[in-house]
């Protein structure tokens, strides 16, 4: 158990993966199942419904380092295409 120096707890949440993704040239951040490779098309929510977009990079990220609020955060709905070259290995970082 991780204490905050105002003498909560922090929560051991894991590690989770975002995604920041290029929607119409916007760069938004999306919960993602796994590392995606930079180029991959995906479709995410945006605006009132779904959009295709490009992902730039992948990070893993703690709840507590996340680059949104995870209990805000949107997840990717599907994997379209993977970049040219590259392979379905998910072990790797983007």
């Amino acid at each position: 158990m991780i204490h905050s120096l105002s003498g909560g707890v922090l929560s051991d949440g894991g590690v989770l993966w975002f995604a920041k993704v290029d929607v119409a040239g916007t760069p938004c951040w999306y919960l993602s199942p796994h590392t995606l490779a930079a180029g991959t098309r995906v479709r995410v929510p945006f605006g009132g419904g779904s959009a295709e977009g490009e992902v730039l990079r992948t990070e893993s990220c703690t709840p507590q380092t996340a680059p949104v609020p995870v209990k805000r955060a949107k997840h990717i709905l599907c994997v379209l295409s993977l970049p040219a070259g590259s392979h379905t290995d998910r072990g790797g970082n983007a």
